[in-house]
């Protein structure tokens, strides 16, 4: 088949990677116009189209599709399929309709839950046992389309956001290889989305990050899975913005330490545990402003955190 890929961050990598090893003709990549990023602001190629490039394969990069130069450009490929991950923009009804077989979509959720931004994230903070991906058709709707074929995984207490990225990019390709056959085998089936089922994944804010050590151990420890890595939940130690990178929920074992009020240290000086509403949470990974990612004990061989109060 001749084919269309629209996406931008790594998260679609994987998924094109696939394309280019496979019998298809990949005639045209779309993706997000180059941004300035890092201190230099700079302008940044995404992840895609540094793939691309290696392969010599034209890439577009218009501010949206509604111009009728974008518009008859991405018709004048005369492709029969587009394949859109995380791409970033919204494709207008003239765009869906110009490849032959339509665009489908490789999105980050078990369908219909979590549709939206950030299918990952929420689905940690949300406590899921599971996820996936799921190839879905694409309709003007957002992650309405009818459901193609579903990857499934089993969330690891390990797993944070940014491995579970990782690891549905991978599944979210394999899943695509599957699709495309069973497309060109005409045994594609499809499956509506049940309405009832839906749940909708907001896009995340730096102000989410902002740890309420009246909540308790597990929904922190949580939070801190779900926004690593980013936002990165965050708290307070005198004055400075303390980054949790990773945690775990521990079982006090003393009634010293179930007393303590919520946001206060406990260490010895191998570990730092933080009283919660419900629990202690022990801080695994750590970070100061302008510091580098650090383990606890190291912290703790130039911090005195016995008593302080976090937040």
């Amino acid at each position: 088949m001749k084919i269309i890929f629209a996406g931008t961050p790594d998260f679609a990598v994987p998924s094109l990677q696939t394309l280019l090893d496979s019998k298809h003709e990949v005639c045209a990549i779309y993706t997000q116009p180059d941004r300035p990023a890092g201190r230099g602001q700079q302008l940044h190629v995404s992840p895609v189209k540094a793939l691309a490039l290696t392969h010599a394969i034209p890439v577009f990069q218009p501010l949206s599709f509604k111009t009728a130069e974008d518009l008859q450009k991405l018709q004048s490929f005369n492709a029969d399929l587009m394949v859109v991950v995380a791409y970033g923009m919204i494709l207008t009804q003239a765009a869906l309709e110009t490849p032959k077989l339509g665009c489908i979509n490789v999105h980050g959720s078990l369908l219909p839950r979590w549709r939206g931004a950030a299918p990952i994230q929420r689905a940690l903070m949300a406590d899921d046992t599971k996820t996936g991906v799921t190839i879905m058709q694409i309709v003007r709707k957002l992650d309405a389309g009818d459901m193609l074929h579903k990857e499934e995984y089993t969330i690891t207490p390990n797993d944070t956001a940014s491995s579970l990225h990782d690891t549905l990019a991978t599944l979210g390709a394999i899943g695509l290889a599957k699709v495309l056959t069973q497309i060109e085998s005409g045994l594609i089936q499809a499956e509506v989305q049940d309405e009832s089922l839906v749940t909708y994944a907001e896009k995340l804010s730096k102000s989410e990050a902002v740890i309420d050590w009246q909540q308790s151990a597990h929904e922190i420890a949580l939070k801190v899975r779900g926004l690593n890595a980013w936002p990165v939940a965050q708290t307070l130690y005198q004055d400075k913005v303390l980054r949790i990178w990773t945690s775990e929920v521990i079982e006090a074992t003393d009634q010293h330490s179930l007393a303590l009020s919520p946001g206060t240290v406990c260490c010895t000086n191998k570990t730092l545990d933080v009283s919660t509403g419900n629990g202690l949470l022990r801080l695994l990974e750590i970070q100061l402003p302008g510091g580098k990612r650090m383990n606890t004990q190291a912290f703790l061989n130039a911090h005195a955190m016995q008593g302080v109060k976090l937040g």
